[in-house]
Formats: C-alpha cells, sequence, structure tokens
C-alpha cells in the first residue's frame, strides 16, 4: 500500500498491489503528467554517493520514476554515483514496470526542468537546502548500519573475553620406553644416569627396572611424561642413541595420552 504527495500537492490513492493495473496505469500516467520534469541530480549524486539505490536494498520502482525522469545519460565526470546507478537500473529495463515497492521516495528527486539550472548554477545554497531536509529513508538505513556494527562489535568482544579466560588444555602422554644394552658387561647404572641427564621442557622421568632378555642380558625400562608439543619421542630416542658407549637400541614399549 502506497500514499503519495507530488511536487503540486496533488495527493494519490492508495493501492493494495504494486502490481496491478491500477498502479501500472497510475505510474505511466504520472510520468506523462510531468513531462516537463526531470530529475534533480545534484541531490541524487549527494543520496547514491552512500547508497545503491534510492530506496532500500534492492531495485524498486522509486529507481525507476526517477530513472524515467532523466533524459539522457548522466556523464560519469561530473555525476559519478548517479551514472553507475542509473547504468545499473538500465539493466532491469524488461523488469521495470514489475520491480516492487513504492514510487514515493523517487518522487524527492524529481523538479521542473526550470529548478535544474538553478541547482547547478548555486552549488552551495543546493547543499544548505539539502542539509535543512530530512532524510526519511536515508537516517533509516544508517541507524540500521549503526546498530548492525555495534551488535557485531558486542558479539566480537564477547568471543573474545570467553576465548582469553578459557584454559587450555596441555596434551600429555605417558611412555614406557626399553633401553636394551650392548651385552650383560654394559654398567646399566651408569647407562640409566646418561638417559635421565637428558633434560628438556615438557619432558619428566618416572620409575625405572631391569628387565631380563636372555643370556645375562637386562634392559632399561623406564617410564617418562611428555607434553606432545614440546616433546618429540623420535628426537628423545636420537639423543638417547648419543650415549653409544652404553646403548645399543631403543624401542617405545607403550604410549597412553593421559
Amino acid at each position: 500500500m502506497f500514499i503519495s504527495i507530488t511536487n503540486s500537492g496533488t495527493k494519490l490513492k492508495k493501492c493494495e498491489n504494486i502490481q496491478s493495473p491500477t498502479f501500472i496505469s497510475y505510474h505511466r500516467h504520472f510520468l506523462s503528467s510531468h513531462s516537463n520534469m526531470s530529475a534533480n541530480l545534484a541531490k541524487l549524486e549527494q543520496h547514491l554517493a552512500t547508497r545503491s539505490y534510492v530506496e532500500g536494498y534492492t531495485p524498486s520502482q522509486a529507481d525507476i520514476i526517477v530513472f524515467k525522469a532523466i533524459s539522457s545519460p548522466p556523464t560519469a565526470s561530473a555525476n559519478p554515483h548517479v551514472a553507475r546507478w542509473y547504468t545499473h537500473i538500465k539493466s532491469y529495463a524488461a523488469e521495470h514496470d514489475a520491480l516492487p515497492g513504492s514510487s514515493t521516495a523517487g518522487e524527492a528527486f524529481i523538479g521542473t526542468d526550470s529548478e535544474a539550472p538553478a541547482v547547478a548554477a548555486d552549488a552551495p545554497a543546493a547543499a544548505a537546502d539539502d542539509d535543512d531536509e530530512i532524510d526519511l529513508f536515508g537516517s533509516d538505513d544508517e541507524q540500521e548500519d549503526a546498530e548492525a556494527e555495534r551488535v557485531k562489535a558486542e558479539r566480537v568482544a564477547a568471543y573474545n573475553a570467553k576465548k582469553a579466560g578459557k584454559t587450555k588444555t596441555i596434551a600429555k602422554s605417558v611412555v614406557t620406553m626399553d633401553v636394551k644394552p650392548w651385552d650383560d658387561e654394559t654398567d646399566m647404572a651408569a647407562l640409566e644416569a646418561a638417559v635421565r641427564s637428558i633434560e628438556q621442557d615438557g619432558l619428566l622421568w618416572g620409575a625405572s627396572k631391569l628387565v631380563a632378555i636372555g643370556y645375562g642380558i637386562k634392559k632399561l625400562q623406564i617410564t617418562l611424561v611428555v607434553e606432545d608439543e614440546k616433546v618429540s619421542t623420535d628426537e628423545l630416542q636420537e639423543k638417547i642413541a648419543e650415549f653409544e658407549d652404553y646403548v645399543q637400541s631403543t624401542d617405545i614399549a607403550a604410549m597412553q595420552k593421559l
């Protein structure tokens, strides 16, 4: 439904369906009866500097009524925003009569031909007049954008606060490692001391025992706890293998996540 008031003060009838023959007939009658009018390009340029359409976020009859009031394509050098908008609305030529919305908002940008030169010749005065006007459609859009930005900022701040307050879980593993000597004459006490001499952030040595493997030879079986992000068991085995006077080989007997 719409109620429109033209520059001449004529009040229009209500129309429930913008695609009805009644509305289309009125729309054409309005354009023909105001053929001596043209779009106020200066005002339209200022309006479209921060908007894609005359009203709302999609093409509507408000765009069409202004589009048809422009006698020739605007120049990009003089009115870049109007020129961009004009080209875009022109691409909907086949759908002009079927586009939704009311033409009311568009009528604010239509004036008589005699008004156009005055606006062009006295740009500062026109700008002052525009500042005094209440842009009902533009102010709503700006308020909605500001509210959306505020809500977004609040959500981001809440997420960051929640993330900062959450304690990070440190992944750890319990490892049982077998360290085998060369023979039965290897000093196992010295072997264990060499293994435990390895110190590293995220590494904690635990209990150990000697386990017989045959022919009088015993292996060192030692338990350790490692932080997964800080300690690599492969690198740890390489360090233990460097004690070549005592160590013949190493194996991971068991590994379990804490």
